[in-house]
């Protein structure tokens, strides 16, 4: 039997395809330690429903879709990057963010409690069939407008008492802007999921969020440089552990930190003689940039009709490659190589696009020389999505 998560994601994609797209980025994780749900981002770069199977099952499938939704559209209004200041600010943001969100969500505002009556009065919100709504005159803003309604509200009644809410009843957003990744690495994920779904959904948007969407897309738009460093975020280190293996540099007879690396990244270079020196030179001294920011393992490999090379590249090695090759153009060989042998988890392609189309399964960034062929990014785009491939 369906689990009562796996039923709502179907349920939110009867509403809207672009619901299905989003659900590959998502985890679902039962937990008997949540009240209800709880929206976390893992170290690989993948958004996490932490939920708790069986109090959504005793609340039905509407309420635990429109739960969903709720945490959803928390991630597209960008809330997860709100930091608080303390624990008094962390309330108040935790009421306007809700404020903002719920109102959008009608199973959920059917429920909700006006922000001026939950002030004076004290009651319970999130996860208990009361939820923070607007008030009547303030409806439609954003969760930093209704931040700033409550402060001023606050300071003309003198009766608003933080510590009548009770905390435990109130969704606490724990996670938000506290990320095991960089906040940046988290920022350029939000926005490559989202615009991706938005894409391969052919613009079919969920109500309310039509201008946060249009906003995240066009911050989306940025140069080739742009988007081959984000294409290499989430190789980081992920994890460090102490080893008696390695000695510690400052501490004689203490162990040494020996460190986990993210995804392995490979490039594939088009060497078919059509791509022009100043352009390779152009490519690497990216790459060579990349490198110095990005501890990654880094594999190199040349490809004309065949592969021609296979390095791990380092810092500096771009000055001592010899580009090999100059032959006809056929990516797939280098695709099957990296398959068989490498196993990455994402794939830069630098080529100038006469060639045709590879079948890549993994994550990818096609690069295009400044004289590409324009059926090839056409065909790139109708694939793989309008951000798979750049320009250089």
């Amino acid at each position: 039997m369906e689990d009562v998560i796996e039923k709502a994601w179907i349920e939110l994609g009867k509403e809207s395809i672009f619901y299905n797209y989003l659900k590959m980025y998502f985890d679902n994780i039962p937990s008997e330690n949540v009240r209800a749900v709880k929206l976390s981002i893992s170290k690989n770069g993948r958004f996490k429903i932490i939920y708790n199977p069986r109090r959504l099952k005793a609340k039905g499938l509407i309420f635990t879709k429109a739960i969903l939704k709720h945490e959803i559209f928390h991630i597209i209004h960008g809330h997860i990057f709100i930091k608080a200041k303390d624990n008094r600010d962390k309330k108040l943001w935790n009421l306007a963010m809700d404020a903002a969100i719920n109102q959008q969500i009608r199973e959920l505002d059917a429920f909700s409690v006006p922000l001026d009556t939950l002030l004076d009065e004290g009651c319970g919100t999130d996860n208990e069939n009361l939820f923070v709504g607007p008030p009547m005159n303030y409806i439609n803003k954003t969760a930093e407008e209704y931040y700033k309604w409550i402060i001023e509200y606050y300071e003309k009644s003198n009766k608003f008492d933080l510590e009548l809410i009770d905390e435990d009843r109130i969704d606490s957003h724990d996670e938000f802007g506290n990320f095991e990744l960089m906040e940046e690495i988290v920022s350029d994920l939000v926005s490559d999921v989202i615009t991706e779904t938005y894409e391969k959904s052919k613009g079919d948007i969920p109500s309310g969020l039509e201008i946060p969407i249009s906003l995240i897309i066009n911050k989306n738009k940025k140069n080739w440089k742009d988007l081959i460093r984000r294409f290499f975020g989430n190789s980081i280190v992920i994890e460090k552990y102490r080893t008696p293996l390695r000695p510690n540099r400052r501490y004689e007879n203490q162990p040494g930190w020996r460190s986990l690396f993210g995804p392995k990244i490979a490039i594939i270079i088009d060497t078919s003689g059509s791509i022009i020196e100043e352009e390779y030179s152009a490519f690497f001294s990216e790459i060579e940039n990349i490198s110095k920011i990005y501890d990654s393992r880094i594999y190199l490999v040349q490809v004309d009709n065949s592969v021609q090379n296979v390095m791990r590249y380092g810092k500096g090695d771009w000055k001592s490659i010899d580009i090999k090759g100059k032959g006809e153009t056929d990516l797939e060989p280098a695709i099957l190589y990296l398959e068989e042998n490498i196993r990455p988890e994402g794939i830069i392609i630098f080529t100038d696009g006469y060639v045709d189309v590879p079948i890549v399964k993994r994550r990818v960034l096609f690069v295009l020389s400044s004289k590409y062929n324009d059926e090839f990014k056409r065909n790139v785009e109708e694939i793989y999505g309008k951000y798979a491939v750049v320009v250089l």
